[in-house]
C-alpha cells in the first residue's frame, strides 16, 4: 500500500484528508509541524506529500525547499487557500508536482493524487515485444528535450507514457502538468492553456497562470491535440516557437520553459490534409512520434495488466483477489476495443460484484461493455459466485440476486467517487443517466451511501 505524509497545523482538516486517503486504499502519517516531519521522517519512505500552503514557522514552500535540498525527488501536492495562487505558482517552479486549491473537494483531490501515483506505482506492463521495444526507445527519449507526438487508439496508455518519459527526464523534480484538450470548451482552453490577467474578461475575478506558466521547467502534455480549433493552434505555435506566453489581457510576455508531449488518436496528417489541423504545427510537435499498439495486438501483456489491476483492487478492497484460469482465458480472447482502459474498468466491475476472493466469468454469458444499458448478465459472474449451485437456483432467485448484485455495485462504486454520479458511471462502463435511472429504480439514497461508507 502506497504511503502519503500529510503536514497540516489545522488537525481537523488533516484528519479529514487522512480519512478520504484511507477509502481510497492509501495508509498516511500525518504531522501538524512541517518541522518535525523533517527532523523525525525519512520521506524517502513516502509515495507521496500532501503540505498546506499557510503554516506557522515554516511555509509549505520552505517546507518543499527542505525537500528538494535533500535531493528527494517524492511528488508534492500543495493546499493553497484564495489569494495565495501567485505562491502556489512559485511551489510549481520550486519542483511541486501539482497544487489544490481550497476550498476543495476529496474527489478532486483524489483525482490529482490518481494523476500523480500511477506512474510512480509501476503501471507500465511491457512483457510483450512490441512493448518492450517502446519501452527501451521511451527510456532513451525521456532523456533529451525532443517534443514527442504520441498517437495510438483510446485506451491504449498514453498518458501513462508521458509521465514516465518525464518520471525518467532530467526534468523530474519540476512539475508534470496535463491538460484535454478534447474536453475543455474552445472558449475556456486558450484561459487555460496561457492565462489571464484580472478583469480580462467577464468571470476573471483574479489573475491565472495557464498550464504553460505552471509546467515551467517542466512537462507539459496536450492531450488529444488533434480536438484543438483550428484559430487556436496558430497560438499555441507561437508559443512553441518563441517560448514565451501572453495572458489575455497581459500587455508583456512572460517566458517559458517547456518540453511538449503531445497526444492525438487520430491520423493526425489525415487531419492535416483535411485542412482541420495546422501543417507547420504538426511538423512542431511530430518530432519524435511514437505509436502505441493497441491491446489485441501485444496480447502477452493482458494477464499481466489484469493482475495488476487485481493486486490494486486487493489494496484498495481488503481482499485478497486472484483470477481464475476460466477467467484469465477469457481476458486472452477478447479483442479489448476500448484497449488497457476498458480491461481495467472491466476487472473493476468483477472485483466489485464477486462474493469470494477468486475472480470468475461465465464465457456463455454475455456482456455489455459499450455502456449504452444495463444487462442482468453483463458481469458474467458464474452462479457459483452468488451462492448454491445452478440446480438450486431458479430464475426468479437468480434474477433477484443479479438485481442485488447490481444494486451493490452502484452503490459501492457511489461510495468510491465519494457521490459523483459522472464519475461512477465511467468506472462502470455505462452512462450518467443509467445511473440515474437505476437509483431510482432501486430507491439509493444518499444516507445509504453515506452509511455504507461508515
Amino acid at each position: 500500500m502506497k504511503s502519503v505524509l500529510i503536514v497540516d497545523d489545522e488537525v481537523d482538516m488533516a484528519l479529514a484528508i487522512k480519512e478520504s486517503l484511507k477509502r481510497s486504499g492509501f495508509k498516511s502519517t500525518v504531522y501538524c509541524s512541517p518541522i518535525d516531519a523533517l527532523s523525525e521522517l525519512n520521506l524517502k519512505d513516502f509515495a507521496l506529500v500532501i503540505t498546506d500552503m499557510k503554516m506557522p514557522k515554516m511555509s509549505g514552500i520552505d517546507f518543499l525547499q527542505e525537500i528538494r535540498k535533500k535531493g528527494i525527488a517524492v511528488p508534492v501536492i500543495v493546499i493553497t487557500g484564495y489569494g495565495t495562487v501567485e505562491n502556489a505558482v512559485d511551489a510549481m517552479k520550486l519542483g511541486a508536482t501539482d497544487y489544490i486549491m481550497k476550498p476543495f473537494s476529496f474527489e478532486s483531490l483524489n483525482m490529482v493524487i490518481a494523476r500523480i501515483l500511477p506512474a510512480e506505482g509501476g503501471d507500465i506492463v511491457a512483457e510483450s515485444p512490441a512493448m518492450k521495444s517502446l519501452m527501451s526507445i521511451v527510456r532513451d527519449v525521456a532523456k533529451s528535450d525532443i517534443t514527442i507526438l504520441l498517437s495510438g487508439e483510446s485506451g491504449t496508455g498514453k498518458e501513462v507514457i508521458a509521465r514516465s518519459i518525464h518520471k525518467n527526464s532530467p526534468r523530474a523534480n519540476k512539475p508534470f502538468v496535463a491538460i484535454n484538450c478534447a474536453a475543455i470548451s474552445e472558449n475556456l482552453l486558450e484561459a487555460e492553456l496561457f492565462g489571464h490577467e484580472k478583469g480580462a474578461f467577464t468571470g476573471a475575478i483574479d489573475r491565472k497562470p495557464g498550464k504553460f506558466e505552471l509546467a515551467d521547467g517542466g512537462t507539459l502534455l496536450l492531450d488529444e491535440i488533434s480536438e484543438m480549433n483550428f484559430s487556436l493552434q496558430a497560438k499555441l505555435l507561437r508559443v512553441i516557437q518563441e517560448r514565451e506566453v501572453d495572458r489575455i489581457g497581459s500587455r508583456f510576455p512572460t517566458p517559458v520553459d517547456v518540453r511538449i508531449i503531445a497526444t492525438t488518436n487520430r491520423d493526425i496528417l489525415s487531419e492535416v490534409r483535411k485542412g482541420r489541423f495546422r501543417e507547420d504545427l504538426y511538423y512542431r510537435l511530430n518530432v519524435l512520434p511514437l505509436e502505441l499498439p493497441p491491446l489485441r495486438e501485444h496480447r502477452e501483456d493482458i494477464i499481466p495488466l489484469a493482475e495488476l489491476f487485481v493486486k490494486r483492487l486487493s489494496h484498495k478492497m481488503g481482499r485478497a483477489l486472484l483470477l481464475s484460469d476460466e477467467l484469465k482465458s477469457f481476458l486472452l480472447k477478447e479483442d479489448w476495443k476500448g484497449n488497457i482502459r476498458e480491461l481495467e474498468n472491466f476487472i473493476y466491475r468483477i472485483a466489485v460484484l464477486s462474493r469470494t476472493e477468486v475472480l470468475f466469468f461465465d464465457a456463455h454469458d454475455s456482456l455489455n461493455r459499450n455502456g449504452a444499458e444495463f444487462r442482468d448478465n453483463r458481469f458474467g459472474l458464474k452462479r457459483r459466485d452468488m451462492g448454491g449451485t445452478d440446480s438450486q437456483n431458479s430464475q426468479n432467485g437468480s434474477e433477484n440476486r443479479m438485481k442485488d448484485m447490481e444494486r451493490d455495485l452502484i452503490i459501492n462504486t457511489l461510495r468510491e467517487t465519494d457521490g459523483n454520479k459522472t464519475k461512477a458511471a465511467q468506472l462502470i462502463g455505462v452512462n450518467v443517466r443509467t445511473i440515474r435511472n437505476k437509483i431510482k429504480e432501486y430507491s439509493i439514497s444518499g444516507d445509504e451511501i453515506i452509511d455504507k461508507r461508515q
